[in-house]
């Protein structure tokens, strides 16, 4: 039986494709990068030489919150690292188009506080905004609902 890391693993994988496909119409030689890579999931190469981070993140439909992540096992990591222009979350039935600036801008503005938690299929403990959906998408440059 797959675990449960390998299996959210498998479908961030396949999110990813979906969003390759939409990135390809503008920047035809885009690519999926194979494997971990802290730069992002997505290289658009030359001239543009920029990464796109892709989160899928289905709980957001139950529970009404984007996780935002800035540190894992007691490092930063995601939101804190990250050296993609943009950030695509997709929850399910929506992709929610931003970048790391307006996010970290959001955070500051709204005066949130990151949360403390072990995610489903994680060892280790995370940090992470909780941020409702809707303020997510009002701060995005772009919202695709399905």
């Amino acid at each position: 039986m797959e675990n449960t890391f390998q299996k959210d693993l498998k479908i961030g994988h396949e999110v990813e494709l979906q969003v390759l496909e939409m990135v390809r119409k503008k920047y035809p030689e885009a690519y999926q990068f194979e494997g971990y890579c802290k730069e992002g999931d997505i290289y658009i190469p030359e001239p543009h030489d920029k990464w796109i981070e892709v989160k899928a993140d289905f709980m957001s439909q139950k529970t009404g919150n984007i996780v935002v992540e800035v540190e894992f096992n007691g490092k930063p990591s995601a939101l804190s690292t990250t050296k993609a222009y943009r950030w695509v979350f997709f929850t399910g039935n929506k992709y929610i188009i931003t970048t790391p600036n307006r996010l970290r801008r959001m955070i500051e503005d709204y005066g949130l506080k990151p949360a403390t938690f072990t995610g489903r299929g994680d060892s280790c403990p995370k940090q992470a905004y909780l941020v409702k959906q809707p303020l997510i998408e009002k701060t995005a440059i772009k919202v695709i609902d399905l």
